[in-house]
């Protein structure tokens, strides 16, 4: 009986070894090569070669000059970038971190990505780690301004170009939203709903506040006092509040909640909190303690719960100003390759906004 006869199986992708074939022929010709001549020399179809001749110029393994000639690029190593995203459970935090995963691959950048956890501590072990693994440049995400110059020295120690998202940190680049405009916009937003549906009459004008993410961050609620004034002048100074909700939805709930129980009987109350996080927590203590007619709120970040929470059949929560998380992802991609290029970079950079509305949403 003749022996059975085997073969080892070969797992291949066609359009990639076609792919390989065409960027090894110009390798090996050292010569600028016409679309033409590729084609006649490795037999694949024009469309195919075109293809992928223009995919490895967009990925920079090829240049094309303009007479049409492709020629092969001197690549250096790939670049590898460090992201310490502000914590995995805050979803405005998610989304930028998704954004800048879908940018990073676009440009052909690596990412590393570590999670803050929104603590101090983390942050600077995550700091740290960036360090040891040698990124090309390091993203900072995280919300304590005190652990920010610790963090910043490290980095700058290692001769590490850094960017700083929302939170300003000494050597970096400032990246994110005017804090104080974004503020503003809250604050003329609530004053115009309460001189629209209230006369004008305001008991207390409540800021939950994220005094740990330093100065710049809580101008986000200096900003809407002042929006607030602007639209209702007379309002005493004793009806402005600020609390600290940590930009956290169960603290906010508890402390909204607790505010609400000592003042069962003020029936016009604003607040403008520092994120939607904050927002969603006075929501959830407005419901509990069935102050929905009492109560408007404004938020940060418009994140998608906080979209579907204000199209909700009068719901509390009137509107947030979107930051625009999805050009995060693009524009520091930009910013870190400049940075990285010797160009010359503003030292803040602010991101677009816009204020979103239920009607806007209608």
């Amino acid at each position: 009986m003749a022996a059975r006869k085997t073969t080892k199986r070969l797992y291949l992708i066609p359009v990639l070894s076609k792919a390989l074939d065409i960027l090894e022929l110009v390798q090996a010709e050292n010569q600028p090569m016409t679309l033409e001549s590729v084609h006649r020399q490795t037999r694949i179809s024009k469309t195919t070669v075109y293809r992928v001749l223009k995919t490895f110029v967009h990925r920079g393994y090829l240049s094309q000059s303009p007479d049409g000639l492709y020629r092969q690029v001197t690549r250096q190593k790939k670049l590898r970038f460090g992201f310490a995203g502000q914590s995995a459970e805050m979803p405005f935090s998610n989304e930028v971190t998704e954004s800048l995963k879908d940018a990073a691959a676009s440009v052909g950048v690596d990412l590393l990505i570590l999670d803050n956890r929104y603590d101090a501590a983390t942050a600077l072990k995550n700091a740290e780690e960036f360090v040891r693994s040698k990124v090309d440049l390091i993203i900072e995400f995280q919300v304590e301004q005190e652990v920010a110059p610790i963090i910043a020295d490290k980095i700058a120690e290692a001769n590490i170009p850094l960017i700083a998202i929302d939170i300003p940190h000494p050597h970096a680049t400032y990246f994110g939203v005017d804090n104080y405009r974004v503020g503003i916009e809250a604050g003329e937003t609530l004053a115009a709903y309460a001189t629209a549906n209230w006369g004008g009459r305001v008991n207390w004008v409540i800021g939950l506040d994220l005094p740990e993410a330093g100065q710049l961050v809580q101008s986000r609620i200096v900003g809407a006092f002042e929006g607030v004034r602007s639209g209702i002048p007379d309002l005493p100074v004793e009806s402005y509040v600020r609390i600290d909700g940590r930009g956290m939805r169960d603290r906010s709930k508890m402390l909204v909640s607790d505010f609400l129980q000592r003042h069962p009987k003020d029936k016009h109350i604003l607040i403008a909190a520092a994120t939607d996080s904050s927002a969603l927590g006075a929501v959830d203590a407005v419901r509990e303690n069935k102050r929905d007619k009492h109560v408007v709120i404004v938020g940060q970040d418009c994140i998608a719960e906080a979209v579907a929470e204000m199209r909700r059949d009068r719901s509390p929560l009137i509107g947030s100003v979107s930051h625009e998380a999805a050009s995060y992802g693009p524009s520091l991609m930009h910013l870190g390759l400049s940075l990285l290029r010797g160009q010359t970079v503003a030292p803040y950079n602010y991101v677009a906004h816009k204020m979103v509305t239920r009607e806007l949403l209608d």
